[in-house]
């Protein structure tokens, strides 16, 4: 019934009844129970014609995890600090069903348009956020992730063949960072590094970026390493704030 709600985008915002039904594939009796259901709750609301849109409560909904969520509340001071450190936009990524959502950002002055917004989703191969989490991820996720997703993986550059995917990704490991230029945006920088629960596994990553054609190349060295305190210092305190609902690190593939 849920996944009625992955139907409604910024292309498709209103769906009718009989849309919905037909997008659901189920009888006309099961479609229109799941719509009242949903409508009754909030996360529907009616509107003309006989048309839905998403509903009021996803709005409160929306609130109640900006003031709950571990990973949201302990990375907010740290967001603002990446921003006036380095004067590039900052963002903060978790492990979402096989890809990497963006779940808060702090934006600079002069941070160029289209970057990652709370709410989008990217895949896992493309993007430093994205890469820096993939390479955390533990052996058998990996082969998991490889076997479905090649063309994918040699596409994006991380490995024509598993040995070469492996050692990329231990490269990225090793290093502690990942940096990206014009994976999703031309002209785009991307710096990221990894934030962990308690238990060490790969939870999400913190980054910044900002215009590559306006970033002082003498500048990497610092800025990596305001990037990397910056994820030590949101795992240490995603530590604290969630005692009792740690997240762990969810399967992928």
């Amino acid at each position: 019934m849920l996944s009625l709600l992955d139907l409604f985008t910024a292309a498709a915002p209103a769906w009718s009844s009989d849309g919905l039904i037909r997008a659901l594939g189920t009888s006309r009796s099961t479609g229109y129970r799941y719509i009242k259901a949903l409508a009754d709750i909030g996360m529907l609301a009616p509107v003309a014609n006989g048309h839905y849109t998403l509903g009021p409560r996803i709005i409160e909904l929306d609130l109640q995890i900006r003031h709950c969520d571990p990973l949201y509340k302990a990375a907010g001071p740290t967001l603002k600090k990446l921003v006036k450190e380095t004067n590039l936009s900052a963002v903060l990524c978790a492990l979402f069903s096989g890809s990497v959502l963006c779940v808060r950002e702090e934006l600079a002055p002069e941070s160029p348009a289209h970057l990652f917004s709370r709410g989008q989703r990217r895949p896992l191969f493309r993007g430093a956020a994205s890469k820096i989490i993939l390479a955390h991820l533990g052996p058998h996720q990996l082969r998991s992730i490889y076997a479905k997703h090649r063309g994918s993986i040699a596409t994006s550059g991380l490995g024509a063949d598993w040995d070469a995917f492996r050692e990329n990704l231990a490269d990225i490991r090793r290093a502690g960072y990942a940096k990206t230029i014009g994976e999703f945006n031309p002209d785009v920088i991307g710096i990221a590094a990894p934030i962990f629960n308690k238990a060490g596994q790969i939870l999400g990553s913190i980054g910044v970026a900002g215009a590559d054609s306006s970033f002082n190349r003498e500048e990497i060295d610092r800025v990596v390493g305001i990037v990397r305190d910056a994820g030590r210092q949101v795992t240490d305190r995603v530590g604290v704030i969630a005692v009792g609902t740690d997240r762990p690190a969810r399967a992928v593939g």
